[in-house]
């Protein structure tokens, strides 16, 4: 197979990686929460019932940023449900997933969590504005952020938690472009509603960072439309607006499935261009940034009959998607994406974080192990700290029946600030390995790290309760740096990370 090149020079970057690329998502749904993250009489929950496996996990994870409630959940969501004494919280029909919340885990608890996850762990709250609106949000404000002397921060301080909670990064509602969310508006009425609730809430703190919901995908008849409309209203009280994107395999079209990250790709730069013409047209020299704020790999074909089967249970089996090193290939180059775009995308979620199309996975009263999407994820929190360089490929590339043409090797590289560099690279041929070489220009590399790969002669292998670590990263030999740069054979199927200093 002809070889890939790329050229990395220090000259030529994209932007510093904002640590929240890193976010995940906790939303009320399926098994997340409930045997999930939240789990009182395990074997290995604390005082508080937070699974201590799962927080071990989440850690190993790198999560920065944690989206909560929701998500669909969100839009039918009362807040005031979820605080207080446990036993006087009410039981509520969720609308959004045909559930029936208890509330037995709420705000304060989530707070909780986060603070044993540890420093890194950021809360990112999204207001319910589907079925509710300004008044709700203020209201929940105070009761989270205020210090004292009011009734909602002295109520907080009854249910026991003396100190605000601080969230400074707050979504305005959640996919309400959707026709499937509760409250659905159009862009005209939504676009109202969040500048309304954006000001009121900057009244209270000018500095919080605030969320406008874009749209839901691409593929929406509304899209570019709607972010325009409501950036028209919004552009100057807000910060970020948000994408969604979620991929899966059509018919049986591995090929293009692989190639998933060009249409993430193709999103994100039509949402800046989309961003910058709101801007140009309202003269204004402010950028809105990208909030990312829900991606992953999901088999969503089958979700809506799983969803009309139900009949109001608590913490169902919903959505759990069990992984393979295809699908983990294909999260690896989502991530590169991301990376590629880390001058505008600067907030991203994972979603989710447990059990439901998720990295992590529980069973009831037993243990906890990792997917295989785990791996990419934790490592290009690990090494993906930094200045991303700018990649530009020559590369072999192949025929999608989704996306067209496209390159075998989707990659990015950065720079950590002692001067090491990790390379990420995904090789999307299913049966040929992939020669690479990189050019290192004026950034005094002497030696190859590590170079460690996901792949297997099985591309359906996959981690479960019986074999939970039947796929993991493995070595790879023969990756060296020379006065000619560096020089790797990709295998088949791979997801790369390539560490040189």
């Amino acid at each position: 197979m002809r070889t890939a090149r790329f050229t990395l020079d220090p000259a030529f970057t994209v932007g510093e990686v904002n640590p929240r690329l890193f976010g995940s998502f906790v939303e009320h749904l399926g098994r997340c929460v409930y045997t999930g993250i939240f789990e009182p009489g395990h074997p290995a929950a604390d005082e508080d019932g937070i699974r201590t496996d799962v927080l071990d996990l989440v850690r190993e994870l790198g999560v920065t940023a944690i989206r909560y409630p929701g998500g669909n959940f969100v839009s039918g969501y009362k807040w005031e449900d979820s605080v207080g004494p446990v036993e006087d919280r009410p039981r509520r029909l969720d609308l959004a997933w045909r559930t029936t919340e208890s509330n037995r885990f709420g705000l304060s608890e989530y707070i909780a969590f986060l603070k044993k996850v540890g420093p890194q762990a950021e809360p990112m709250m999204a207001v319910n504005l589907g079925t509710r609106g300004v008044a709700e949000a203020l209201e929940l404000q105070e009761y989270a952020n205020h210090p004292s002397g009011t009734a909602l921060s002295d109520l907080r301080a009854e249910h026991g938690d003396k100190d605000p909670f601080g969230i400074r990064l707050w979504c305005l509602g959640n996919e309400m472009d959707g026709p499937w969310q509760t409250g659905h508006k159009t862009a005209e009425e939504y676009g109202r509603l969040a500048a309304e609730t954006a000001r009121a809430m900057r009244q209270i703190d000018p500095d919080l960072e605030l969320v406008a919901c874009g749209s839901s995908g691409q593929s929406m008849e509304t899209f570019a439309a709607w972010e325009a409309t409501v950036l028209q209203e919004t552009y100057d009280l807000v910060d970020h607006i948000s994408l969604h994107a979620y991929y899966e395999p059509h018919d049986g079209d591995v090929d293009s499935f692989l190639a998933s990250a060009v249409d993430m790709e193709s999103f994100i730069e039509n949402v800046v261009a989309t961003c910058d013409h709101v801007g140009a047209r309202l003269k204004s020299k402010k950028k809105i940034n990208l909030s990312f704020d829900e991606w992953n790999v999901w088999y969503m074909t089958k979700t809506q009959a799983e969803v009309s089967a139900l009949d109001w249970p608590e913490a169902p089996r919903l959505l759990e998607d069990n992984y393979s090193v295809t699908d983990a290939v294909v999260f690896g180059s989502l991530l590169i994406a991301l990376l590629r775009h880390a001058d505008r995308v600067t907030v991203a979620c994972l979603a989710q974080l447990v059990n439901v199309i998720a990295p992590i996975m529980t069973e009831p009263g037993g243990p906890a192990w990792r997917q295989t999407t785990f791996f990419p994820f934790a490592q290009a929190s690990a090494y993906g700290r930094g200045e991303v360089l700018d990649v530009r490929v020559d590369s072999p590339t192949y025929e999608t029946k989704r996306y067209g043409e496209a390159d075998l090797l989707h990659a990015t590289a950065v720079r950590a600030e002692d001067g090491s560099v990790t390379v990420f690279a995904v090789n999307r041929s299913r049966t040929e390995s992939l020669p690479l070489e990189v050019a290192l220009n004026g950034l005094g590399l002497g030696e190859v790290v590590e170079h460690s790969a996901l792949a297997d002669a099985d591309p359906d292998a996959r981690n479960t309760l019986a074999e939970p670590e039947r796929v993991v990263p493995h070595a790879v030999d023969g990756t060296v740096l020379d006065e000619g740069g560096l020089r790797a054979t990709l295998e088949p199927l791979s997801w790369n990370v390539i560490r040189l200093r």
